[in-house]
């Protein structure tokens, strides 16, 4: 996996901490420098963290799925990328709510919850072999930062007029990454 896909990979995968950083954004006053990175940092390093538990949990099994690895790369990513767009068109805003509270436990639950796609994406990238989980991880965890961090000012400046159009794109995003996973072990890509 080269440094674009894993650029898209790592803008994938931080559409959901983004939407949530924006919502953060909206029902603050006044958006502060420690609000922003303290949503960058938890986000950032959880989805850091995740990739490398499911790449480390994927290796394990890879032998035992090895004829069928592509199929579950493709399967794993295509529907983390559906319930992102699903969540856009989605009416309801149930992991942001309107609240600024940014308490230990809160930003750990919200940090995890938007992190578990990032699980299943490195359980995706042990069946693709030769990618290098570290720089995957400081790639994803690295943009994840900054954009979350960009979010909370976004939202508390420009309102929710980014959110939805962040969900899509990520959602676009790994769908695609998945479907060239897919199409690439059936020999249909170079």
């Amino acid at each position: 996996m080269g440094i674009g896909e894993l650029l898209l990979l790592a803008v994938g995968l931080s559409m959901d901490a983004f939407a949530v950083s924006v919502c953060k954004g909206l029902a603050m006053k006044k958006a502060t420098v420690k609000a922003e990175l303290t949503c960058g940092l938890w986000f950032g390093g959880f989805q850091a963290l995740m990739p490398v538990i499911g790449f480390f949990l994927g290796a394990m099994f890879a032998e035992a799925i090895e004829a069928f690895d592509h199929w579950v790369a493709f399967l794993l990513l295509a529907f983390i990328g559906a319930n992102m767009l699903k969540e856009a068109f989605s009416t309801e805003c149930a992991e942001c709510g309107a609240d600024a509270d940014m308490s230990v436990r809160t930003m750990f639950v919200m940090a995890v919850a938007t992190s578990i796609d990032a699980l299943a994406v490195g359980i995706s990238l042990a069946m693709v072999g030769n990618v290098n989980i570290l720089m995957a991880a400081v790639f994803i965890g690295v943009c994840t930062c900054a954009l979350s961090a960009l979010g909370v000012k976004i939202g508390n400046v420009f309102g929710s007029r980014y959110e939805k159009k962040a969900q899509i794109a990520g959602g676009v995003i790994l769908i695609l990454l998945g479907l060239k996973i897919l199409l690439e072990h059936l020999g249909l890509l170079p």
